[in-house]
């Protein structure tokens, strides 16, 4: 367990160090996540070792939404005063990703058949 929590709060770290040398502006837990993820594909860092406690934090991923749902009340007045932008904005973007995701889909699907056409015909 204390393997685990030092990886994974680690890779955090690592993503707090980087943000903080070079101040750019990436979140250090999206830093810390794609350290982790290159870490796992080139087999730095088994999948077992680290699987114990991101199952559990997955688990309970709702209990870490509730500080900032709370923190979304001190705004409410702004919120109501905005509610039409916000509302459209929030629309047109989920329609944006179920388009473009789509679309990433379908390209994806024919390059993997082209693929294994171009795989197949060559035997």
């Amino acid at each position: 367990m204390i393997r685990q929590c030092f990886i994974i709060f680690g890779c955090l770290a690592f993503g707090e160090l980087i943000v903080w040398l070079t101040g750019i502006t990436i979140p250090s837990s999206i830093i810390g996540m794609l350290t982790l993820t290159a870490l796992l594909e080139t087999k730095a860092v088994k999948l077992d070792w680290v699987k114990g406690m991101a199952d559990f934090l997955i688990s309970n991923l709702g209990f870490f939404f509730v500080p900032p749902g709370v923190a979304l009340m001190l705004y409410f007045d702004i919120i109501k005063a905005e509610i039409l932008p916000i509302s459209v904005a929030t629309v047109v973007s989920t329609i944006l990703v179920l388009v473009v995701t789509g679309w990433t889909d379908q390209l994806v699907r024919r390059l993997n058949e082209k693929k294994k056409s171009h795989g197949t015909t060559e035997k």
